[in-house]
């Protein structure tokens, strides 16, 4: 841990001095993968670049790598014998199918101390003590990163995972957590139910949701519909916080809340176009992310395939690395509504301000070569919100005009939660070539 806090301050120092270190950990993240990576040793043995000497301005002269390479050579980007592994996990599979990701002790180590600072940032001390609500077993990683991070900080973590509301507000009523950790409409959820219950969220101890797995803020970094609920609920403070299993790396607000601090000494971040082409702060793009000292399964300008953009001025907080904006949507999941270019969060955003729709979930297919179409299926809680209601609702805010199916809370229930997934499920893509 010793050799991995070394640069826990970095990210206070000047843009030159951020720049300096995270040169130096790229070049030796580069001659580790092409001495120990059976992958990347193919990959970049034809490279013309000196390893020991490239610099951040040389980046763009190496090679991607996106998930379908992970899929195919799974196997060989394990850069270490099998007896260092000590952890394997699955990706989500949200755009493909789940691939092993495999840690190394260190590795783990590398987890814990990301999510200590990471918690830190957003004012977590040894005082608090955390509710845990997201899985930590089905071989996924982000509740044991969690909890590796709550430990590291000095904490006390409550490992509930994934669990009923009944069940969470029994943990909360016994154990009084200060923080919780979860995915953000899973969190309304549990705070409706302790209202239903005859108390207010906001009179308990919970001070802090950090929150996973979808976004809080728009592009403009403003709070969305849910981030809002929350903290009216709660009266608590929302932290929105991304990361990958394929990265080990999080990009977690700070007390300023403007944006995903990138830990300078475990990740180089670009914002990438459709050509590959790297675009300036504030321009959107894919996130792409190149992991630093990682040991068991290294990767290199790894295509996350998730749109976001950078930010790269000083914030607030003193911080001087760069963040990475709210994710915008995924790049397999863009859709073209007659010459307009729509991310499916910007439509459950819209969704998720009409009062009146509870559940609902998407079905995109392809109308033509040009354009797609979008089917809304949709419950409600108030008659006056009809299909038609809602279609104007949408094209206000969206500028096009999907078709809304009103359907009753059962069934839209029944597609969102599919107990074989670890998400709800609000897209389904009937595209060519889609499922």
């Amino acid at each position: 841990m010793t050799e991995l806090s070394r640069y826990r301050e970095i990210s206070f120092s000047s843009p030159e001095a951020i720049r300096e270190v995270q040169e130096g950990r790229l070049r030796k993240h580069l001659v580790y993968c092409r001495e120990h990576s059976p992958y990347y040793r193919r990959v970049l043995q034809d490279i013309d670049l000196d390893f020991e000497k490239i610099t951040l301005d040389l980046i763009s002269r190496l090679p991607f790598t996106d998930k379908s390479e992970i899929e195919k050579y799974n196997h060989d980007l394990c850069a270490v014998a099998p007896d260092k592994i000590v952890d394997i996990v699955l990706s989500s599979g949200t755009t493909g199918s789940p691939t092993l990701v495999m840690y190394t002790e260190h590795d783990l180590r590398r987890l814990a101390y990301n999510e200590e600072i990471s918690f830190q940032g957003c004012g977590m001390t040894r005082d608090d003590v955390v509710l845990l609500t997201c899985t930590i077993d089905r071989c996924f990683v982000a509740g044991l990163a969690y909890f590796l991070g709550v430990r590291s900080v000095g904490a006390a973590a409550i490992r509930s995972g994934q669990n009923s509301v009944e069940s969470h507000w029994e943990i909360i009523r016994r154990m009084n957590p200060t923080i919780i950790v979860g995915v953000p409409t899973f969190l309304k959820k549990l705070g409706l139910y302790v209202q239903e219950r005859g108390v207010d969220p906001g009179q308990l101890r919970v001070s802090k949701l950090i929150c996973i797995g979808e976004p809080l803020r728009d592009k403009y970094l403003k709070l969305l519909k849910i981030g809002e609920d929350l903290e009216k609920i709660w009266q608590a403070q929302c932290f929105s916080t991304y990361a990958s299993s394929e990265v080990v790396t999080t990009f977690c607000e700070c007390s300023a809340r403007q944006g995903g601090h990138l830990h300078p000494d475990l990740a180089v971040l670009e914002i990438v176009d459709e050509a590959g082409r790297a675009v300036p702060a504030g321009t959107i793009g894919e996130v792409v992310i190149t992991p630093l000292a990682v040991e068991g399964m290294p990767l290199v300008r790894f295509k996350t395939g998730d749109v976001s953009f950078l930010i790269d001025k000083p914030c607030s907080c003193g911080k001087n690395s760069p963040r990475l904006g709210p994710i915008l949507g995924r790049k397999k999941q863009m859709m073209k509504i007659r010459g307009t270019t729509l991310y499916p969060q910007a439509v459950y955003s819209a969704l998720d301000e009409i009062e009146a729709v509870g559940e609902y979930y998407l079905v995109v297919s392809r109308e033509s070569n040009l354009s797609d179409t979008i089917t809304i299926y949709a419950a409600v809680n108030d008659a006056s919100c009809t299909a038609e209601v809602i279609q104007d609702r949408l094209q206000a805010r969206l500028r096009v005009k999907p078709s809304v199916v009103i359907d009753s809370p059962e069934a839209v229930r029944q597609q969102v939660f599919n107990p074989k997934s670890r998400k709800p499920i609000r897209f389904r893509d009937k595209r060519q070539g889609m499922k």
